[in-house]
């Protein structure tokens, strides 16, 4: 036989177990889990958050989360009508991610511009996804427009032991632009150790040394993982405001463009040829797509055969009732304002979603 074929052979909950024949004699079976990501592009709630922090141990209250336009009387009008539409929108997304290969959807999902956890806690109790079983993860940031990294995971899959916030620090001394930290969840998937570090790097309004700073930063805690555990899978995700070949990504995290030049301890950024070579994006700027919203996987998911977790496959989670049908803005993703104007519409950005597979004793 020229080349493997691979058959669908069943699926329980959140795997899918498939035959192959690589070798004439044997069946092999294997267990498929999804990871996604997803900018929610500014899932607010429509009460004003105060916040309170800790400078030199005295607690500070802080009025300034810049979340007045999304309230009932700032400039969207953010009512509650607005607020349980959006609800609605990003728990239709979400509950739709990865099923067509898995009934139960993705074991992990990253997600960047949220408010807070009372919004993660109406989004997972919208009703198509209350059933799921899935729980949050979720540390209050100091960034300044009050929107923070999060999780989403099936406990049933991905065993949560640890997380925890680590600031981005600026380095050249800066300490009034605060901005979103890298969020790490540790846990076990499949048997074995998963760490996933979901990113929001400094916006394009900034140069990019913000972002490349962002990059080494979690290339730091990248090495650390591995440094404590040589095994331990390593995935990195984010709306990181930089395409997969910029130097956030390939000098600042060390992101390999070839799977065949990354060693174990290496990063392999799958989305580097969609974009430059296939015209795939993650958003559209001035006619033009961009891929910031990427899954970078370390190299211990490369080249094991599929005894232990591998990478599968990635995609863009391209559907036509995330974009605009017509109008100036026509083949763009359908966000929730227009020209100021609301129209009902999800993110201006589109989910990401990569697979993992694992042979099945």
């Amino acid at each position: 036989m020229n080349k493997s074929r691979y058959f669908l052979l069943a699926m329980l909950v959140c795997m899918c177990f498939v035959w192959t024949s690589s070798r004439p004699d044997v069946n092999r079976r294997f267990a498929m889990y999804a990871i996604a990501f997803y900018n929610v592009e500014n899932l607010f709630d429509t009460v004003h958050d105060e916040r309170i922090d800790t400078v030199d141990g005295v607690p500070v209250k802080r009025y300034d989360l810049n979340d007045y336009e999304y309230l009932p009387d700032g400039a969207n009008n953010w009512n509650s009508f607005r607020y349980s539409n959006k609800l609605k929108n990003m728990s239709d997304v979400l509950s739709k991610l990865a099923i067509d290969k898995l009934p139960m959807g993705p074991v992990l999902i990253g997600l960047s511009e949220v408010e807070n956890a009372r919004v993660l806690q109406d989004l997972l109790n919208q009703p198509s996804l209350k059933d799921r079983g899935w729980k949050y993860i979720h540390v209050e940031g100091p960034d300044r427009r009050g929107v923070d990294c999060a999780f989403l995971y099936n406990p049933k899959f991905f065993k949560l032991k640890n997380y925890k916030l680590v600031p981005y620090v600026y380095q050249n001394g800066d300490t009034t632009h605060f901005t979103r930290g890298f969020l790490v969840a540790t846990g076990e998937l499949a048997g074995e150790e998963l760490n996933a570090i979901v990113c929001h790097w400094p916006s394009r309004a900034a140069t990019s040394q913000f972002r490349e700073w962002g990059g080494a930063q979690v290339k730091v805690i990248k090495d650390s993982i591995l440094n404590a555990n040589p095994n331990a899978k390593i995935v990195v995700m984010g709306d990181l405001n930089d395409d997969p070949d910029d130097k956030s990504l390939v000098d600042g995290l060390g992101a390999k463009r070839k799977a065949s030049d990354c060693g174990r301890h290496d990063m392999w950024n799958p989305w580097w040829d969609m974009l430059r070579k296939q015209g795939v994006g993650s958003l559209k700027y001035d006619g033009k797509w961009n891929l910031f919203d990427q899954i970078v996987i370390s190299g211990t998911f490369l080249n094991n055969d599929r005894k232990t977790l591998e990478y599968y496959n990635h995609e863009v989670f391209n559907r036509d009732f995330l974009l605009q049908q017509e109008g100036q803005y026509k083949g763009y993703p359908k966000r929730t304002f227009s020209r100021g104007a609301w129209i009902n519409g999800y993110s201006d950005h589109l989910p990401t979603i990569v697979y993992f597979v694992k042979e099945v004793e």
